[in-house]
């Protein structure tokens, strides 16, 4: 290591020394080549890019899949007195102009950007006129259409291969296979390509599968005996709120947070968590990367993943700061069928994405031949509805035309909620004499909104849902039943989505280019899902070295610490010293509950319970007249 490196490392970050590979892959950009890294989460992947970008000559282009990360990475250079930027969205033609020419002239030493606005011409231009010494493509995974989180535009960062062909290339990702890594290597044009991979074993982690009927119950036990920062991941919106409001009702600080939140909403909640006040954050898979907060020493999986490449990278956001943590998977038997249904049943085959493609435009009334000018506002659900579609299966086949460049997708997150009272005052009260539990409701609405009874008014349904104890699903329900008894008029008009077609009308034509491609996702896609439940299934072997192997990391080295682990161990002397030490040590805090000891100690849970009857047999511990276990006096 040189000493200059060595320096940077130090004055900058503060760090004597390099963790893992770091410094393998330092040296072997710096000797120009190009570099498939492959390192865990929390692998400190971004200063595998950042230090030899700053001990060369030159500025260091980074493409990075989300907005929110890279201002993150920005601030973080910027904090450290270290000229960066990002051409994020929301830029003007000539602010994007000016922030290319300082790019150019103005000494930066990084410059961050999606594979979005890499496809821009003007872009490619002025990199091309800039000195640069690296390119780096974080969460490389997405270029591969075989990975968890495929994004076609990621495919466009080979055009700086083209640009700059004398620039190493380093790609860095925390979850792939060795078909994935292949398939980054080919879409990057590597071209003295290099593969340097830490072990992606989390060591700290004590990875679980517990099966439970009553998964709510165990979820309050887990998160109640974790005294840092939780996550908790859902598969639906609906989950996340009604999850939060459990844990809040029983009171554990919690937060949500999806994709269908607008941004203030998320930005709040989000905050919330990073700054503890919200202990625990119940999110679907929108709450994903670049999210980094050292201390969450819990994350469980309240609903089976769609495959262990997401489950491995969500459950690796614990830890991050070398404490022991733990990753825990609920599950009952009827997961795995709603798996099944939620990503299997739903999955469109060729016929039927040829189907989607003419009802949609149809649908828009596009001629055949014809491109579109401009954007489509587009409700999945209304769409569904006016063919009878089911509307998951419709939108995974929207998403195919999407990730094939036949239109484009955006998230636009809107809600247009108007209501006014069309009743006289007294008939109202007595419906609600009738109708108990929408009185809350109807006092709230009362007394935020001034008019209602005169004309049509605007109301805001997530702020209901924060003023009373209802979800934005019920308050929509009570509305919709008011509207049917003639109370109000209402109406909600909701979109989510921004269309636009990318290439003119041809129907089965325009399918038939990637029909073959659509086919072979769709058999990769039924093997993740077996891979997960196979996970799940198999209480034999070390759930570390599961992971591992599905990543083609083979190893035999138990983790001597996850559920699979611990059931296997013999309960000998020295394991039932190690499980009543634990015990006592609860029981000293305060009395526990069996549930409650089960719950905290990180031991097979039929040894704890050989342990707890032996000493109640040895009269050292009793119970109390609250079935809680207590130390004898």
């Amino acid at each position: 290591m040189s000493s200059q490196v060595q320096t940077v490392l130090k004055k900058y970050w503060g760090f004597e020394n390099f963790r893992g590979s770091q410094e393998k892959i330092i040296n072997a950009i710096l000797q120009g080549e190009d570099v498939l890294a492959l390192l865990p989460t929390g692998g400190g992947k971004s200063l595998c890019y950042q230090i030899p970008s700053l001990v060369s000559d030159g500025i260091c282009i980074v493409v990075s899949p989300l907005i929110a990360l890279i201002q993150n990475q920005v601030q973080q250079l910027k904090d450290k007195g270290i000229k960066a930027l990002a051409l994020t969205g929301g830029i003007s033609q000539n602010q994007l102009i000016d922030l290319l020419d300082n790019c150019i002239y103005g000494g930066y030493k990084f410059v961050y950007l999606s594979p979005e606005r890499l496809q821009q011409t003007l872009v490619q231009e002025r990199i091309a006129q800039m000195k640069v010494n690296l390119i780096a493509v974080d969460e490389a995974h997405c270029i591969s259409q075989w990975g968890n989180d495929f994004r076609p535009a990621y495919l466009h960062c080979a055009v700086l291969r083209d640009i700059k062909p004398e620039v190493p290339i380093l790609a860095l990702t925390a979850t792939a296979t060795t078909v994935v890594a292949k398939d980054i290597i080919t879409n990057l044009k590597f071209n003295t390509p290099k593969i340097i991979q830490d072990s992606f074993s989390r060591s700290n982690i004590a990875f679980a599968v517990v099966q439970e009927e009553n998964k709510q119950q165990r979820l309050l036990e887990l998160c109640r005996a974790n005294k840092s920062s939780s996550i908790v991941y859902v598969r639906s919106r609906r989950k996340a709120q009604q999850l939060s409001t459990f844990l809040n009702r029983h009171h554990l600080k919690a937060g949500f947070y999806h994709g269908g939140l607008p941004k203030p909403s998320k930005k709040t909640s989000l905050n919330n968590w990073l700054q503890n006040q919200t202990k625990i954050m119940v999110a679907t898979n929108a709450f994903g990367m670049g999210i980094d907060k050292p201390d969450v020493g819990l994350v469980v999986h309240f609903q089976i993943p769609d495959s262990l490449e997401n489950y491995y990278q969500e459950a690796g956001r614990a830890g991050r700061n070398g404490e022991e943590a733990k990753a825990v998977l609920v599950t009952n038997k009827e997961d795995a069928l709603h798996l099944k249904k939620q990503f299997l049943d739903v999955l469109p085959d060729v016929a039927y994405l040829k189907m989607i493609y003419k009802k949609l435009s149809n649908y828009f009334q596009i001629p055949y031949g014809t491109l579109p000018d401009g954007s489509f506002p587009f409700s999945i659900e209304a769409f569904s509805e006016t063919y009878k579609l089911p509307t998951s299966k419709a939108y995974n086949a929207l998403r195919i035309l999407d990730q094939n460049s036949v239109i484009s997708l955006t998230q636009n997150y809107s809600r247009s909620t108007k209501l006014q009272f069309i009743t006289h005052k007294q008939v109202l009260r007595d419906y609600l004499k009738q109708n108990k539990e929408a009185y809350e409701l109807t006092q709230t609405i009362l007394r935020t909104y001034g008019g209602v009874f005169e004309f049509e008014t605007n109301i805001n349904i997530l702020l209901l849902s924060k003023k009373t104890s209802f979800t934005e699903e019920k308050i929509i329900r009570h509305l919709e039943q008011f509207k049917k008894d003639e109370i109000i008029t209402f109406k909600n008009s909701f979109r989510d989505i921004d269309l636009v077609y990318l290439v003119p009308r041809e129907d089965d034509r325009t399918i038939n280019v990637f029909a073959a491609k659509v086919t072979q996702q769709l058999k990769a896609k039924v093997l993740q899902i077996e891979a997960i439940l196979a996970y799940i299934d198999n209480n034999k072997l070390c759930r570390n070295i599961q992971i591992l192997n599905y990543f083609g990391e083979n190893t035999g080295k138990k983790c001597n610490n996850c559920d699979v682990c611990l059931q296997t161990r013999s309960f000998g002397r020295e394991e039932y010293s190690l499980i009543t030490d634990s015990i006592f040590k609860e029981l000293i805090a305060s009395d526990r509950s069996s549930r409650e000891l089960l719950v905290a100690l990180p031991f097979d849970e039929k040894n704890i319970l050989k342990a707890i009857q032996y000493m109640l047999e040895e009269d050292v511990i009793y119970i109390t007249a609250i079935n809680q276990y207590a130390l004898k006096k």
